[in-house]
Parts: structure tokens; C-alpha cells; sequence
């Protein structure tokens, strides 16, 4: 009997919930994971699942044994990293988290460059826009744009952006051009409903952050969907300058009420302390500390180009 591989069966169907998706997952029958499942409990004389036909559950046992043997199996999985890269050989499975549309935008290139240069690591990305706890262990790596971190985790900024208002050249021509935050009280707002500002926009004046409610005309918890809406001049959109980086070097939109921006976002590359870092956690954020330097770089002198009409 392999213990470690039915402690393993055992981590998976409490992860994902059933029999059958770990039978899935690895590729075997059912009647297989329960023949796992039965030979882990046998040997240690207790029940860890209560099963019903509608669900399974953890005992009490099972809830003290998956606390103490998931960690146990991550470090088995970082042990064999480390030995592998000795021999100069990177790879593994990275499971990333990120905001939707940073992710949506960025993240896909930038891990095809990366995996250029390490095709033997697997990356696995989910895109949301809720708090990522990475203590539970489902992502290695979360991707943040924020400036509040929390504590026990290591953030690596790799790029900045600036929180802008936004508005299409037809938009303003039909509407005319807002010149101070009151004068948005008479024109379209675009709103991104899932945002730690809720109901209000953000602006600095005179030096302090001012919360101001608009009145939205089209909501969104989707930026893309919000930027694409400002380039059709349906309205006025606040959003990071890197989510509207492609339609300010088009022309489709361009910044306005410049004089009350806030000062710059950072993004982080974030992932818990531990004793030992896996190389697919350290290379993946020193490729994109570089990766992204060079992309904003490259975008801003676009914009710049555009801006002043220089070939």
C-alpha cells in the first residue's frame, strides 16, 4: 500500500469534494479512489469522511488529519523541486491567481514568454476579482493591485499604473470636456461595480484623496467591458492606465482631469514566506519584474509618440 499516495486522494477529494473529480483528476475509476480513500482509514483505525449519496463531509478526525498531512505534502512537492533543480531543470506546476482584467490583458503573454524560457513549468491562472488567501494553499502566487498588503505574504512590485478618468474624443466632442470633478454630476459615468471604492470615484486634491458618488449611466464589474463602452462614447470611465493602455495608443480615448489624478498604483507579485522559495515561484516573479518593466516602458514612449506626433 502507497500511504503518501491515499493521503494524497484523500487531500484531493476534501478539495474538491468528490469521488469522481479526483477520479477524473487522475485518471483511474471511482471504485479506485474508494479502494484509496478505505485502505488510508484502515490503517489508521478512524473514520476521516461521513458519506452520504448527497455529499461527503469531514469528520472530526479528518479535519485534524487534512490540517496536519497538507502541509506535509506541499513540502514533499517543494522537496522535489529543490532536487530537481539541481540539474538546472525548472519545473512543476504554478497556479496564479490574478485581477480579471489585468489577467485577462497581460497575463496570458507574459506567461508565454516565461514558459518559453522554462517549458517544463505548467501554469495554471484563475481570474477574480475577490481577496486571495494564498495561507490555504490553492495558488502559489496571487497577482494584487493595491497599496495595502498584508502581513505574512512577500510582495514583489513588478509595475506600476496611475488610477485616470478617461473619456472618448467623440464623447467630448458631443458632450464637452469635464474641467473640474463637479462638472462629472453632468455627463455619463461609467462605473466598475466591484472595486474597494464601492459607490465613489477617486481623485486627489490639493494634495488629499477625495471620494466623489457619481451618477453612473452604464455599470459593469468588468473593466474591459467599461473601456470598450468609453471608446463607443457611451461615457466617462475611471480605470488603472494600464487597462487602457491599447486604446490611448489607438486614440479611442485619452485622459482627462489630469491635474486630479491619484498618485500610482503598484502591482504586486505576491506568495507566502516560507523556508524555502520553489524556483518556479522565484523565476516566474523575476521574469515578470523584467517582463513588465520593458512592456511599460514601450507603451508609455507609444502613448508619448502619439501624443506629441512623433514618427
Amino acid at each position: 500500500m502507497d500511504k503518501l499516495n491515499n493521503i494524497k486522494v484523500f487531500c484531493r477529494i476534501v478539495e474538491l469534494g468528490t469521488f469522481a473529480a479526483v477520479a477524473r483528476e487522475m485518471k483511474v475509476s471511482a471504485m479506485m479512489v474508494s479502494k484509496y480513500m478505505a485502505q488510508l482509514e484502515e490503517s489508521l483505525g478512524v473514520a476521516l469522511l461521513n458519506r452520504t449519496t448527497r455529499k461527503i463531509s469531514l469528520t472530526e478526525a479528518g479535519e485534524s488529519y487534512y490540517a496536519r498531512s497538507k502541509p506535509l505534502l506541499d513540502e514533499f512537492a517543494e522537496l522535489d523541486e529543490d532536487i530537481a533543480e539541481l540539474g538546472q531543470n525548472v519545473k512543476g506546476v504554478l497556479k496564479i491567481a490574478a485581477p480579471i482584467d489585468f489577467g485577462g490583458i497581460y497575463m496570458a503573454p507574459a506567461i508565454n514568454a516565461y514558459q518559453s524560457e522554462h517549458p517544463n513549468v505548467k501554469v495554471m491562472m484563475s481570474l477574480q476579482n475577490v481577496h486571495i488567501n494564498l495561507s490555504e494553499g490553492i495558488y502559489d502566487l496571487s497577482i494584487l493591485v493595491s497599496n495595502s498588503l498584508e502581513l505574512g505574504v512577500v510582495a514583489r512590485k513588478i509595475a506600476e499604473t496611475r488610477l485616470c478618468t478617461f473619456a472618448s474624443p467623440g464623447y467630448i466632442a458631443k458632450y464637452g470636456e469635464p474641467r473640474r470633478i463637479e462638472d462629472l454630476s453632468r455627463h455619463h459615468c461609467l462605473h466598475y461595480i466591484d472595486t474597494p471604492h464601492e459607490d465613489y470615484w477617486v481623485f486627489n486634491v490639493d494634495g488629499e484623496e477625495k471620494k466623489l458618488r457619481t451618477t453612473w449611466h452604464f455599470a459593469s464589474n468588468n473593466g474591459r467591458a467599461l473601456c470598450q463602452a468609453a471608446s463607443l462614447g457611451m461615457g466617462i470611465t475611471q480605470a488603472p492606465e494600464i487597462s487602457v493602455a491599447n486604446y490611448l495608443e489607438q486614440g479611442k480615448l485619452v485622459e482627462i482631469l489630469k491635474d486630479y489624478r491619484i498618485p500610482s498604483l503598484s502591482i504586486y507579485a505576491t506568495y507566502m514566506q516560507r523556508r524555502f522559495i520553489p524556483a518556479k515561484i522565484t523565476t516566474f516573479v523575476n521574469f515578470l519584474t523584467k517582463y513588465f518593466d520593458w512592456q511599460m516602458n514601450a507603451g508609455a514612449d507609444r502613448i508619448k509618440k502619439r501624443e506629441t506626433g512623433a514618427p
